[in-house]
Protein backbone atom coordinates (compact mmCIF):
# COMPACT_ATOMS: atom_id res chain seq x y z
CA UNK A 1 0.00 0.00 0.00
CA UNK A 2 1.11 3.59 -0.55
CA UNK A 3 1.40 5.40 2.75
CA UNK A 4 -0.18 8.83 2.97
CA UNK A 5 -2.87 7.58 0.69
CA UNK A 6 -3.89 5.24 1.41
CA UNK A 7 28.18 -10.68 10.56
CA UNK A 8 30.79 -10.52 13.45
CA UNK A 9 34.46 -11.09 12.39
CA UNK A 10 37.18 -9.26 10.53
CA UNK A 11 38.07 -9.95 6.92
CA UNK A 12 40.88 -12.30 6.10
CA UNK A 13 43.89 -10.70 4.53
CA UNK A 14 44.57 -11.58 0.93
CA UNK A 15 46.90 -10.46 -1.77
CA UNK A 16 44.05 -9.59 -4.14
CA UNK A 17 40.83 -7.84 -3.20
CA UNK A 18 37.73 -6.43 -4.85
CA UNK A 19 38.58 -2.76 -5.25
CA UNK A 20 35.30 -1.05 -6.06
CA UNK A 21 31.76 -0.75 -4.72
CA UNK A 22 30.13 -1.63 -1.40
CA UNK A 23 32.20 -4.82 -1.07
CA UNK A 24 35.51 -3.02 -1.52
CA UNK A 25 38.25 -4.90 0.30
CA UNK A 26 36.54 -8.27 -0.06
CA UNK A 27 39.23 -10.96 -0.28
CA UNK A 28 39.35 -13.11 -3.39
CA UNK A 29 40.06 -16.11 -1.13
CA UNK A 30 36.80 -17.08 0.55
CA UNK A 31 36.27 -17.31 4.29
CA UNK A 32 35.75 -21.07 3.88
CA UNK A 33 39.29 -21.44 2.52
CA UNK A 34 40.71 -19.35 5.36
CA UNK A 35 38.78 -21.28 8.03
CA UNK A 36 36.95 -18.13 9.17
CA UNK A 37 33.40 -19.28 8.54
CA UNK A 38 31.36 -22.34 9.53
CA UNK A 39 27.77 -22.36 8.27
CA UNK A 40 24.92 -23.37 10.56
CA UNK A 41 23.47 -25.58 7.79
CA UNK A 42 20.45 -27.24 9.45
CA UNK A 43 17.38 -25.10 10.19
CA UNK A 44 16.07 -27.93 12.38
CA UNK A 45 18.82 -27.04 14.86
CA UNK A 46 17.16 -23.70 15.56
CA UNK A 47 15.47 -23.21 18.94
CA UNK A 48 11.94 -22.06 19.66
CA UNK A 49 12.94 -20.35 22.90
CA UNK A 50 16.05 -18.41 21.93
CA UNK A 51 17.68 -16.83 18.90
CA UNK A 52 20.64 -18.30 17.03
CA UNK A 53 22.98 -15.63 15.70
CA UNK A 54 24.30 -15.88 12.15
CA UNK A 55 27.26 -13.84 10.96
CA UNK A 56 29.70 -13.75 8.07
CA UNK A 57 33.08 -12.02 7.66
CA UNK A 58 32.06 -10.51 4.33
CA UNK A 59 29.56 -8.32 6.20
CA UNK A 60 31.15 -7.69 9.63
CA UNK A 61 28.53 -5.11 10.65
CA UNK A 62 25.59 -7.47 10.08
CA UNK A 63 24.14 -10.29 12.22
CA UNK A 64 21.00 -12.31 11.62
CA UNK A 65 19.08 -13.54 14.67
CA UNK A 66 16.65 -16.36 13.91
CA UNK A 67 14.41 -18.79 15.84
CA UNK A 68 11.63 -21.25 15.19
CA UNK A 69 8.23 -19.69 15.73
CA UNK A 70 5.33 -22.14 15.62
CA UNK A 71 2.30 -20.10 14.63
CA UNK A 72 0.01 -19.42 11.72
CA UNK A 73 0.46 -22.68 9.73
CA UNK A 74 1.17 -25.97 11.54
CA UNK A 75 1.75 -27.78 8.22
CA UNK A 76 5.17 -26.12 7.71
CA UNK A 77 8.17 -24.92 9.69
CA UNK A 78 8.16 -21.19 10.31
CA UNK A 79 10.82 -18.84 11.63
CA UNK A 80 11.15 -15.23 12.75
CA UNK A 81 14.05 -13.00 13.60
CA UNK A 82 15.98 -9.79 13.15
CA UNK A 83 18.60 -8.50 10.76
CA UNK A 84 20.88 -6.53 13.10
CA UNK A 85 22.93 -3.79 11.48
CA UNK A 86 24.77 -2.46 14.52
CA UNK A 87 22.07 -0.33 16.22
CA UNK A 88 19.39 -1.01 13.60
CA UNK A 89 17.10 -4.05 13.68
CA UNK A 90 14.89 -5.29 10.80
CA UNK A 91 12.25 -7.93 11.57
CA UNK A 92 11.40 -10.82 9.23
CA UNK A 93 9.21 -13.91 8.95
CA UNK A 94 10.19 -17.04 6.98
CA UNK A 95 7.86 -19.90 6.02
CA UNK A 96 8.92 -23.11 4.36
CA UNK A 97 7.05 -24.43 1.34
CA UNK A 98 4.03 -26.68 1.86
CA UNK A 99 5.24 -28.76 -1.08
CA UNK A 100 9.00 -29.46 -0.87
CA UNK A 101 11.10 -26.90 1.01
CA UNK A 102 14.30 -28.69 -0.03
CA UNK A 103 13.74 -28.04 -3.72
CA UNK A 104 11.14 -25.28 -4.12
CA UNK A 105 12.04 -21.71 -5.05
CA UNK A 106 12.52 -18.91 -2.52
CA UNK A 107 10.44 -15.72 -2.59
CA UNK A 108 11.22 -12.46 -0.80
CA UNK A 109 8.13 -10.27 -0.20
CA UNK A 110 7.91 -6.65 0.85
CA UNK A 111 4.93 -4.37 1.15
CA UNK A 112 5.18 -0.74 0.19
CA UNK A 113 4.24 2.59 1.69
CA UNK A 114 6.98 3.59 1.97
CA UNK A 115 6.60 2.62 5.61
CA UNK A 116 4.02 -0.17 5.56
CA UNK A 117 4.64 -3.48 7.31
CA UNK A 118 4.88 -6.71 5.31
CA UNK A 119 2.57 -8.21 7.93
CA UNK A 120 -0.16 -6.78 5.68
CA UNK A 121 0.97 -9.06 2.86
CA UNK A 122 1.36 -11.96 5.29
CA UNK A 123 -1.89 -11.69 7.26
CA UNK A 124 -4.16 -10.06 4.67
CA UNK A 125 -3.01 -11.22 1.26
CA UNK A 126 -0.70 -14.11 0.36
CA UNK A 127 0.60 -15.61 3.62
CA UNK A 128 -0.09 -19.09 5.02
CA UNK A 129 -2.70 -17.65 7.38
CA UNK A 130 -4.95 -14.62 7.37
CA UNK A 131 -6.22 -12.46 10.24
CA UNK A 132 -9.51 -11.29 8.80
CA UNK A 133 -11.53 -10.91 12.02
CA UNK A 134 -11.22 -10.76 15.80
CA UNK A 135 -10.73 -14.55 15.99
CA UNK A 136 -7.08 -14.31 14.92
CA UNK A 137 -5.21 -16.28 12.24
CA UNK A 138 -6.95 -18.83 10.02
CA UNK A 139 -5.36 -21.22 7.52
CA UNK A 140 -5.11 -19.76 4.02
CA UNK A 141 -5.29 -22.43 1.28
CA UNK A 142 -4.18 -20.08 -1.53
CA UNK A 143 -0.97 -19.02 0.20
CA UNK A 144 2.08 -18.43 -1.99
CA UNK A 145 4.03 -20.91 0.16
CA UNK A 146 1.95 -23.62 -1.53
CA UNK A 147 4.97 -24.20 -3.80
CA UNK A 148 7.63 -21.82 -2.48
CA UNK A 149 9.61 -20.86 0.61
CA UNK A 150 8.84 -17.24 1.45
CA UNK A 151 10.19 -14.29 3.46
CA UNK A 152 8.11 -11.37 4.68
CA UNK A 153 10.36 -8.48 5.73
CA UNK A 154 9.45 -5.37 7.74
CA UNK A 155 11.73 -2.94 5.98
CA UNK A 156 13.13 -0.32 6.17
CA UNK A 157 14.01 0.60 9.79
CA UNK A 158 10.98 1.83 11.70
CA UNK A 159 8.42 -0.35 9.91
CA UNK A 160 6.33 -2.89 11.82
CA UNK A 161 8.49 -4.69 14.41
CA UNK A 162 11.69 -3.11 13.04
CA UNK A 163 13.38 -0.38 15.06
CA UNK A 164 16.62 1.48 15.81
CA UNK A 165 18.32 1.91 19.17
CA UNK A 166 19.10 5.60 18.78
CA UNK A 167 16.58 6.86 16.27
CA UNK A 168 18.55 5.98 13.16
CA UNK A 169 16.50 5.96 9.98
CA UNK A 170 16.62 5.17 6.28
CA UNK A 171 15.28 7.72 3.82
CA UNK A 172 16.08 6.28 0.38
CA UNK A 173 15.50 2.98 -1.35
CA UNK A 174 19.20 2.68 -2.23
CA UNK A 175 20.13 2.77 1.48
CA UNK A 176 17.67 0.00 2.27
CA UNK A 177 18.89 -2.09 -0.69
CA UNK A 178 22.33 -2.62 0.87
CA UNK A 179 20.75 -4.05 4.03
CA UNK A 180 18.50 -6.43 2.14
CA UNK A 181 21.29 -7.72 -0.14
CA UNK A 182 23.57 -8.42 2.85
CA UNK A 183 20.76 -10.26 4.69
CA UNK A 184 19.97 -12.46 1.69
CA UNK A 185 23.64 -13.46 1.26
CA UNK A 186 24.14 -14.30 4.96
CA UNK A 187 20.97 -16.42 5.07
CA UNK A 188 21.88 -18.43 1.94
CA UNK A 189 25.49 -18.91 3.10
CA UNK A 190 24.39 -20.38 6.44
CA UNK A 191 21.54 -22.54 5.19
CA UNK A 192 23.36 -23.90 2.19
CA UNK A 193 20.53 -26.15 1.05
CA UNK A 194 19.17 -22.97 -0.49
CA UNK A 195 22.39 -22.23 -2.42
CA UNK A 196 21.72 -22.06 -6.12
CA UNK A 197 17.96 -22.17 -5.53
CA UNK A 198 15.89 -19.91 -7.76
CA UNK A 199 15.29 -16.65 -5.88
CA UNK A 200 12.54 -14.14 -6.63
CA UNK A 201 12.28 -10.61 -5.21
CA UNK A 202 8.65 -9.59 -4.93
CA UNK A 203 6.67 -6.64 -3.68
CA UNK A 204 3.59 -4.51 -4.00
CA UNK A 205 2.82 -0.81 -4.41
CA UNK A 206 5.97 1.12 -3.37
CA UNK A 207 7.57 -2.29 -3.88
CA UNK A 208 7.56 -1.13 -7.49
CA UNK A 209 10.45 1.12 -6.41
CA UNK A 210 11.96 -1.16 -3.74
CA UNK A 211 12.15 -4.40 -5.71
CA UNK A 212 14.05 -3.26 -8.83
CA UNK A 213 16.65 -1.41 -6.72
CA UNK A 214 17.03 -4.33 -4.28
CA UNK A 215 17.38 -6.77 -7.18
CA UNK A 216 20.03 -4.63 -8.87
CA UNK A 217 21.98 -4.50 -5.59
CA UNK A 218 21.82 -8.30 -5.28
CA UNK A 219 22.90 -8.77 -8.89
CA UNK A 220 25.82 -6.35 -8.65
CA UNK A 221 26.87 -7.81 -5.28
CA UNK A 222 26.80 -11.28 -6.85
CA UNK A 223 29.55 -10.34 -9.28
CA UNK A 224 31.91 -9.37 -6.47
CA UNK A 225 30.99 -12.37 -4.33
CA UNK A 226 31.65 -14.76 -7.24
CA UNK A 227 35.05 -13.13 -7.82
CA UNK A 228 35.87 -13.79 -4.15
CA UNK A 229 34.90 -17.47 -4.32
CA UNK A 230 31.39 -17.33 -2.86
CA UNK A 231 28.21 -18.78 -4.32
CA UNK A 232 26.14 -15.98 -5.85
CA UNK A 233 22.41 -15.70 -5.25
CA UNK A 234 20.45 -17.27 -8.11
CA UNK A 235 18.38 -14.16 -8.77
CA UNK A 236 15.87 -15.54 -11.26
CA UNK A 237 13.14 -12.92 -11.39
CA UNK A 238 11.33 -10.03 -9.83
CA UNK A 239 7.56 -9.74 -9.43
CA UNK A 240 5.77 -6.44 -8.81
CA UNK A 241 2.08 -6.11 -7.99
CA UNK A 242 0.32 -2.78 -8.61
CA UNK A 243 3.65 -1.04 -8.34
CA UNK A 244 4.78 2.56 -8.35
CA UNK A 245 7.74 2.13 -10.69
CA UNK A 246 7.50 4.97 -13.21
CA UNK A 247 5.99 8.08 -11.58
CA UNK A 248 5.80 9.91 -14.93
CA UNK A 249 3.44 7.53 -16.71
CA UNK A 250 1.57 6.75 -13.51
CA UNK A 251 0.70 10.39 -12.92
CA UNK A 252 -0.93 11.00 -16.28
CA UNK A 253 -2.99 7.83 -16.02
CA UNK A 254 -5.03 9.42 -13.22
CA UNK A 255 -7.07 11.15 -15.90
CA UNK A 256 -7.86 7.89 -17.71
CA UNK A 257 -8.98 6.18 -14.51
CA UNK A 258 -11.33 9.01 -13.57
CA UNK A 259 -12.64 10.25 -16.92
CA UNK A 260 -12.80 7.15 -19.14
CA UNK A 261 -14.11 3.61 -18.78
CA UNK A 262 -10.61 2.14 -18.45
CA UNK A 263 -11.70 0.38 -15.26
CA UNK A 264 -15.19 1.44 -14.22
CA UNK A 265 -17.49 4.09 -15.69
CA UNK A 266 -16.11 7.66 -15.28
CA UNK A 267 -16.17 8.81 -11.67
CA UNK A 268 -15.91 12.57 -12.32
CA UNK A 269 -18.41 14.90 -13.94
CA UNK A 270 -18.00 15.96 -17.56
CA UNK A 271 -17.15 19.49 -16.41
CA UNK A 272 -14.40 18.23 -14.09
CA UNK A 273 -12.92 16.08 -16.85
CA UNK A 274 -12.98 18.95 -19.33
CA UNK A 275 -10.99 21.04 -16.83
CA UNK A 276 -8.56 18.21 -16.12
CA UNK A 277 -7.79 17.11 -19.69
CA UNK A 278 -5.48 20.00 -20.75
CA UNK A 279 -3.63 19.69 -17.46
CA UNK A 280 -2.34 16.22 -18.44
CA UNK A 281 0.00 17.61 -21.13
CA UNK A 282 1.11 20.47 -18.85
CA UNK A 283 1.83 18.02 -16.05
CA UNK A 284 3.81 15.71 -18.33
CA UNK A 285 5.87 18.65 -19.67
CA UNK A 286 6.78 19.90 -16.18
CA UNK A 287 7.64 16.45 -14.85
CA UNK A 288 9.81 15.66 -17.88
CA UNK A 289 11.74 18.93 -17.64
CA UNK A 290 12.28 18.96 -13.86
CA UNK A 291 12.24 15.31 -12.78
CA UNK A 292 13.10 13.13 -15.78
CA UNK A 293 15.51 14.93 -18.13
CA UNK A 294 17.35 16.71 -15.31
CA UNK A 295 16.41 16.09 -11.69
CA UNK A 296 16.11 19.37 -9.82
CA UNK A 297 14.66 18.79 -6.34
CA UNK A 298 12.98 22.20 -6.07
CA UNK A 299 11.51 22.27 -9.54
CA UNK A 300 10.55 18.59 -9.42
CA UNK A 301 8.69 19.15 -6.14
CA UNK A 302 6.84 22.08 -7.70
CA UNK A 303 5.91 20.00 -10.74
CA UNK A 304 4.70 17.16 -8.53
CA UNK A 305 2.54 19.57 -6.51
CA UNK A 306 1.04 20.96 -9.72
CA UNK A 307 0.19 17.47 -10.97
CA UNK A 308 -1.23 16.35 -7.63
CA UNK A 309 -3.46 19.42 -7.47
CA UNK A 310 -4.92 19.09 -10.95
CA UNK A 311 -4.93 15.34 -11.56
CA UNK A 312 -5.29 13.68 -8.17
CA UNK A 313 -7.07 16.09 -5.84
CA UNK A 314 -10.50 15.55 -7.47
CA UNK A 315 -10.31 11.87 -6.59
CA UNK A 316 -9.41 12.56 -2.96
CA UNK A 317 -12.52 14.68 -2.63
CA UNK A 318 -14.61 11.64 -3.47
CA UNK A 319 -15.49 8.85 -1.05
CA UNK A 320 -14.08 6.15 -3.29
CA UNK A 321 -11.47 3.63 -2.18
CA UNK A 322 -8.18 4.53 -3.94
CA UNK A 323 -7.17 0.85 -3.75
CA UNK A 324 -10.44 -0.34 -5.28
CA UNK A 325 -12.22 2.30 -7.33
CA UNK A 326 -15.36 0.15 -7.51
CA UNK A 327 -15.93 0.52 -3.75
CA UNK A 328 -16.61 3.43 -1.38
CA UNK A 329 -14.33 4.30 1.53
CA UNK A 330 -16.60 5.90 4.07
CA UNK A 331 -15.40 4.24 7.27
CA UNK A 332 -14.03 6.25 10.17
CA UNK A 333 -10.26 6.22 10.39
CA UNK A 334 -9.73 6.06 6.62
CA UNK A 335 -6.00 6.82 6.93
CA UNK A 336 -5.41 4.37 9.78
CA UNK A 337 -7.32 1.45 8.28
CA UNK A 338 -6.48 2.15 4.62
CA UNK A 339 -10.17 1.64 3.77
CA UNK A 340 -9.98 -2.00 4.95
CA UNK A 341 -11.29 -2.81 8.48
CA UNK A 342 -9.26 -6.06 8.34
CA UNK A 343 -6.12 -4.01 9.01
CA UNK A 344 -7.48 -3.18 12.47
CA UNK A 345 -7.73 -6.90 13.28
CA UNK A 346 -4.12 -7.43 12.14
CA UNK A 347 -2.96 -4.57 14.36
CA UNK A 348 -4.84 -5.98 17.34
CA UNK A 349 -3.36 -9.46 16.79
CA UNK A 350 0.21 -8.17 16.51
CA UNK A 351 -0.23 -6.02 19.63
CA UNK A 352 -0.98 -9.06 21.81
CA UNK A 353 1.87 -9.84 24.28
CA UNK A 354 1.55 -13.62 23.77
CA UNK A 355 1.89 -13.26 19.99
CA UNK A 356 4.95 -11.04 20.37
CA UNK A 357 6.56 -13.51 22.76
CA UNK A 358 6.03 -16.34 20.25
CA UNK A 359 7.49 -14.27 17.44
CA UNK A 360 10.44 -13.03 19.51
CA UNK A 361 9.70 -9.33 19.14
CA UNK A 362 12.28 -7.19 20.92
CA UNK A 363 11.17 -5.25 24.00
CA UNK A 364 11.89 -1.74 22.62
CA UNK A 365 9.19 -2.13 19.94
CA UNK A 366 6.10 -0.05 20.93
CA UNK A 367 3.27 -2.03 22.51
CA UNK A 368 0.69 -0.94 19.95
CA UNK A 369 1.45 -2.27 16.50
CA UNK A 370 1.33 0.22 13.62
CA UNK A 371 0.60 -1.00 10.10
CA UNK A 372 2.23 1.98 8.38
CA UNK A 373 4.85 4.27 9.94
CA UNK A 374 4.29 7.90 9.02
CA UNK A 375 7.83 8.92 10.04
CA UNK A 376 9.28 6.53 7.44
CA UNK A 377 6.98 7.80 4.73
CA UNK A 378 7.90 11.37 5.60
CA UNK A 379 11.63 10.62 5.35
CA UNK A 380 11.24 9.11 1.88
CA UNK A 381 9.06 11.99 0.73
CA UNK A 382 11.60 14.53 2.02
CA UNK A 383 14.20 12.87 -0.21
CA UNK A 384 11.72 12.71 -3.11
CA UNK A 385 12.59 9.03 -3.35
CA UNK A 386 9.62 8.16 -5.56
CA UNK A 387 10.74 10.64 -8.24
CA UNK A 388 13.73 8.54 -9.33
CA UNK A 389 13.98 6.60 -12.59
CA UNK A 390 13.31 3.15 -11.17
CA UNK A 391 12.28 1.68 -14.51
CA UNK A 392 15.90 1.91 -15.68
CA UNK A 393 16.84 -0.68 -13.03
CA UNK A 394 14.28 -3.00 -14.62
CA UNK A 395 15.79 -2.44 -18.05
CA UNK A 396 19.21 -3.32 -16.62
CA UNK A 397 17.89 -6.49 -15.00
CA UNK A 398 16.18 -7.62 -18.20
CA UNK A 399 19.39 -7.07 -20.19
CA UNK A 400 21.11 -9.45 -17.75
CA UNK A 401 18.54 -12.23 -18.04
CA UNK A 402 16.47 -11.54 -14.92
CA UNK A 403 12.80 -12.11 -15.74
CA UNK A 404 10.28 -9.43 -14.78
CA UNK A 405 6.56 -9.86 -14.01
CA UNK A 406 4.36 -6.78 -13.64
CA UNK A 407 0.84 -7.68 -12.49
CA UNK A 408 -1.96 -5.21 -11.82
CA UNK A 409 -5.54 -5.38 -10.53
CA UNK A 410 -7.82 -3.41 -12.82
CA UNK A 411 -9.82 -1.75 -10.01
CA UNK A 412 -6.79 -0.06 -8.42
CA UNK A 413 -6.59 3.72 -8.87
CA UNK A 414 -3.44 4.64 -6.97
CA UNK A 415 -1.04 2.42 -9.00
CA UNK A 416 -3.34 1.59 -11.85
CA UNK A 417 -3.03 -0.73 -14.81
CA UNK A 418 -3.07 2.06 -17.43
CA UNK A 419 0.05 3.70 -16.02
CA UNK A 420 1.79 0.37 -15.53
CA UNK A 421 1.05 -0.73 -19.08
CA UNK A 422 2.30 2.58 -20.46
CA UNK A 423 5.68 2.42 -18.75
CA UNK A 424 6.25 -1.21 -19.73
CA UNK A 425 5.60 -0.30 -23.36
CA UNK A 426 7.85 2.78 -23.13
CA UNK A 427 10.70 1.03 -21.30
CA UNK A 428 13.98 1.46 -23.16
CA UNK A 429 15.76 -1.91 -23.52
CA UNK A 430 16.77 -4.31 -26.27
CA UNK A 431 13.46 -6.20 -26.09
CA UNK A 432 11.24 -3.12 -26.36
CA UNK A 433 10.15 -3.62 -29.97
CA UNK A 434 9.35 -7.31 -29.47
CA UNK A 435 7.37 -6.58 -26.30
CA UNK A 436 5.41 -3.71 -27.83
CA UNK A 437 4.59 -5.84 -30.89
CA UNK A 438 2.74 -8.36 -28.73
CA UNK A 439 -0.95 -7.68 -28.27
CA UNK A 440 -2.77 -8.17 -24.99
CA UNK A 441 -4.47 -11.56 -24.87
CA UNK A 442 -6.79 -13.15 -22.30
CA UNK A 443 -5.66 -15.66 -19.70
CA UNK A 444 -7.62 -17.88 -17.31
CA UNK A 445 -6.89 -19.84 -14.15
CA UNK A 446 -5.57 -23.22 -15.23
CA UNK A 447 -6.24 -22.11 -18.83
CA UNK A 448 -9.89 -23.04 -18.19
CA UNK A 449 -11.87 -20.28 -19.90
CA UNK A 450 -15.18 -22.02 -19.13
CA UNK A 451 -14.84 -20.49 -15.64
CA UNK A 452 -14.23 -17.02 -17.01
CA UNK A 453 -11.36 -14.79 -18.01
CA UNK A 454 -8.89 -13.85 -15.27
CA UNK A 455 -7.37 -10.90 -17.12
CA UNK A 456 -5.09 -9.90 -19.98
CA UNK A 457 -1.40 -10.59 -20.61
CA UNK A 458 1.49 -9.49 -22.83
CA UNK A 459 4.92 -11.16 -22.74
CA UNK A 460 8.20 -11.08 -24.69
CA UNK A 461 11.93 -11.42 -24.04
CA UNK A 462 11.55 -11.99 -20.29
CA UNK A 463 9.12 -9.14 -19.55
CA UNK A 464 5.50 -10.02 -18.75
CA UNK A 465 2.61 -7.65 -18.06
CA UNK A 466 -0.60 -9.12 -16.62
CA UNK A 467 -3.90 -7.64 -15.51
CA UNK A 468 -6.29 -9.28 -13.05
CA UNK A 469 -9.91 -8.42 -13.71
CA UNK A 470 -11.89 -6.81 -10.87
CA UNK A 471 -8.98 -6.94 -8.42
CA UNK A 472 -7.84 -3.89 -6.52
CA UNK A 473 -4.43 -2.79 -5.24
CA UNK A 474 -4.03 -5.93 -3.10
CA UNK A 475 -4.53 -8.58 -5.78
CA UNK A 476 -3.98 -11.67 -3.55
CA UNK A 477 -6.59 -10.32 -1.11
CA UNK A 478 -9.26 -9.72 -3.74
CA UNK A 479 -8.46 -12.63 -6.08
CA UNK A 480 -6.52 -15.31 -4.15
CA UNK A 481 -7.06 -18.13 -6.65
CA UNK A 482 -6.04 -15.99 -9.61
CA UNK A 483 -3.01 -14.66 -7.71
CA UNK A 484 -1.82 -18.17 -6.78
CA UNK A 485 -2.24 -19.38 -10.36
CA UNK A 486 -0.29 -16.32 -11.50
CA UNK A 487 2.68 -16.97 -9.21
CA UNK A 488 2.71 -20.72 -9.87
CA UNK A 489 2.79 -20.09 -13.62
CA UNK A 490 5.66 -17.67 -13.11
CA UNK A 491 7.72 -19.99 -10.91
CA UNK A 492 7.23 -22.92 -13.29
CA UNK A 493 7.91 -20.70 -16.36
CA UNK A 494 4.68 -21.87 -18.00
CA UNK A 495 3.93 -18.40 -19.31
CA UNK A 496 0.67 -16.71 -20.18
Amino acid sequence: MLWGLLLCATLASASQTVLNGPLAGLPRVSAYDEGLFTPMEDMNALSETSFSVLSHPVFPNYNVRIKKSSFCDDTVNSYTGYIDIEARHIFFYFFESRNDPDTDDVIFWTNGGPGCSSSLGLFMELGPCRVLDENGPAFHPESWNTNANIFFVDQPIGVGFSYADYGESVGTTEEGARDMAAFIFIFFEHFSKFKGRAFHLTGESYGGRYVPVFAAEVYDQNTKLAEAGYTPINLTSIMIGNGLTDFYHQMSSSFDMQCTSASVPPTLSIAECVQMKPMVARCEKRLKESCVDIFDATDCAAAATFCDTHLKAPFWRSELNPYDISQPCTEDGRRENLCYPVTAHIRAYLSRPDVRETLGVDAPVPANFTSCASVVGSAFRANMDSYRLTQDYIGGLLERGVRVLIYVGTYDWICNWIGNERWTLALGWSGQAAFAAESLHPWAVGDDFTKGRAGLARSAKGLTFVTIDKAGHMVPYDKPKEALDLVQRWLSKEGF
